[in-house]
């Protein structure tokens, strides 16, 4: 098929039946349609697709959405083996420290500018041209599904955010050390997307940190992506915090949680840190979202921070484990890097440091 034909839809043995899949419907009706969302960049994870002979510049697999599944199965994506395919080496996502980055949030790698030089992209996540996206049909709101971002309009999107932690291996990131640094609220919307970044300590080199992209809009699922990011820039002095789960408190925001927060986890068979039931202000169902219905602010997250001078000094990085350590469950490295007599760490001289990246979101129940 022509990549007219085929652009943006995925083979259906590479989708699963809870995603309810729009390409499957694609290849047994021959229109163009489009999967989620996700925020792509050359240091994500499974950039490429998931076959490792393959340049994959159509691949969706980073789109698709995780709901009901084991923890093993959604953290980082590994129900599609996601989080086995590292960006190349030397990719980096960079976060300039009280800078911004900008990510492309698309429905598919063809529709971006790291696939086919550019040549299928737009201001939109679907790579079409879209002229009254979110306006009233006949005087009524309606949930926008091409492109497939779940929201009803601009002001009614979710929220995504990136999370940060000052780890180099996927599988030393935990709940409490993934940590949300940074969220912008209406979004998913274009394609392009900038996010401001607040006083984050540096990396550990070489392997930079991990990212993570944690998000959602229109059903009841999420994201989360990996990403290895770095931070640039004059970098700052304190730690990050380890992270709380986030909590409903649209009717009280008293009871918001201060300071760093973890991603939101829902709906998923185990390993959940957010249930909701009920009805929000509006009348909807309640879905967590990254704005103040759960706590958290627009932009740079800034209060995430431990006291000055508590970052790991530049130029040193957890290089070796303890020999009994890989036996252990992952630690929390805002509990263990902060003292260097840790005895699950050796600290070696690098002339660098980074950390693992994620960025996540949350599917809004708009329908």
């Amino acid at each position: 098929m022509p990549l007219k034909g085929r652009l943006f839809c995925q083979p259906p043995r590479l989708l699963s039946w809870s995603l309810l899949s729009f390409c499957v419907v694609f290849n047994y009706v021959g229109q163009q349609t489009n999967a989620h969302v996700a925020a792509w960049h050359k240091g994500m994870y499974c950039l490429n697709g998931t076959n490792p002979k393959v340049n994959d510049q159509n691949t969706g697999t980073a789109v698709k959405p995780l709901h009901q599944l084991k923890k093993a199965d959604w953290w980082f994506h590994h129900v599609d083996l996601c989080d086995q395919f590292p960006p190349a080496p030397g990719d980096f996502l960079e976060l300039p420290a009280n800078g911004n980055f900008t990510v492309e949030l698309a429905n598919n790698r063809a529709a971006t500018t790291l696939s086919y030089n550019g040549r299928y992209t737009s201001p939109w996540t679907d790579g079409k041209n879209h002229t009254t996206l979110g306006e009233p049909v006949n005087g009524e709101s309606h949930c926008i599904t091409s492109p497939n971002i779940h929201t009803q309009n601009e002001t009614m999107a979710a929220g995504t955010v990136f999370a940060i932690s000052y780890v180099s291996e996927l599988s030393r990131v935990t709940e409490e050390n993934l940590v949300v640094f940074t969220a912008l609220y209406h979004t998913p919307w274009r394609r392009l997307a900038t996010y401001q970044v607040p006083d984050l300590p540096a990396c550990p080199e070489p392997g930079g940190c991990i990212c993570a992209v944690p998000n959602g809009c229109g059903e009841a699922n999420m994201y989360m992506l990996p990403y290895r990011c770095r931070v640039t820039g004059k970098t700052g002095n304190a730690a990050v915090a380890p992270g709380k789960p986030p909590v409903w408190c649209e009717d009280n925001p008293s009871k918001c949680v201060k300071g760093a927060k973890q991603m939101v986890f829902w709906k998923q068979q185990e390993g959940n840190n957010v249930v909701l039931e009920g009805y929000d202000l509006s009348g909807r169902p309640k879905s967590p979202g990254y704005n103040m219905k759960m706590g958290f602010s627009n932009g740079a997250q800034n209060d995430i921070f431990l006291a000055p001078g508590t970052a790991q000094p530049v130029g040193y990085v957890n290089a070796k484990l303890a020999p009994s350590d890989s036996t252990k469950p992952p630690r929390s490295l805002h509990q263990s890097s902060m003292s260097l007599k840790s005895s699950a760490f050796v600290l070696t001289p690098v002339l660098t440091s980074g950390a693992i990246f994620s960025f996540v979101f949350i599917l809004y129940n708009c329908c």
